[in-house]
């Protein structure tokens, strides 16, 4: 039965790693890995109810709401990716979560906390496609270099993530759904020596999270 059970996931996931077009890595499919974790979750249980015969079916219902549950996400970072083509923000998958990363150089000025003008159109885009696929919680976290104290960088932090998430609400992203959170200059992704990293790590964060 464990050797039926590992067959049953490894043909699930033999659809194949695609090549990210936008990154150049060569990954699974969210909606294979949702099959192939559903497949096994499936055909353990069906296995448990009704032996070979209930693998095989636990193993189907399984992969059709593991490959569900994977496809939302997929659909959802495309539209995305869709939306923001030549906008600077990045759109990223990592562990089955949507990462949108957006540079303070393109989102506010030095020292405030005021999404600029010109990119409000931008986060408007988001708002758009968050609300089409609502079945996400959005969390928004806001970072700094590491210039200056914690007594200013972590203020700044929160009321820059507080501005994106009031904006994304205001378009119509359900309060429910939101949690602003300001880390200061903790979890830089550049190095904060050069002007130009420090320039990345100056920034806004968007994780969306499956609730489903």
């Amino acid at each position: 039965m464990k050797k039926f059970i590992c067959m049953a996931v490894a043909v699930s996931l033999l659809s194949a790693c695609a090549t990210d077009p936008y990154t150049g890595e060569s990954k699974v499919a969210k909606t294979t890995w949702g099959t192939g974790i559903g497949t096994a979750v499936g055909a353990g249980i069906g296995a448990l109810a009704g032996g070979k015969k209930g693998a095989l079916i636990g193993a189907g219902i399984g992969a059709l709401a593991g490959a569900g549950t994977g496809g939302y996400m997929d659909y959802q970072a495309a539209k995305l990716r869709q939306e923001l083509v030549g906008t600077g923000v990045q759109v990223k998958e990592v562990n089955g979560q949507i990462y949108l990363v957006m540079p303070g150089n393109i989102t506010f000025d030095t020292n405030e906390a005021f999404i600029k003008s010109s990119f409000q159109p931008v986060v408007t885009s988001i708002a758009k496609v968050l609300t089409e696929y609502d079945k996400t919680l959005v969390y928004v976290n806001g970072y700094t270099d590491n210039t200056g104290t914690d007594a200013i960088n972590n203020p700044l932090s929160q009321k820059r993530a507080n501005a994106v998430a009031d904006f994304l609400r205001v378009k119509g992203v359900a309060a429910t759904r939101l949690k602003a959170t300001g880390l200061g200059s903790s979890n830089p992704i550049a190095d904060n020596k050069t002007a130009a990293g420090r320039e990345l790590n100056r920034r806004v964060e968007i994780v969306l999270v499956n609730m489903q």
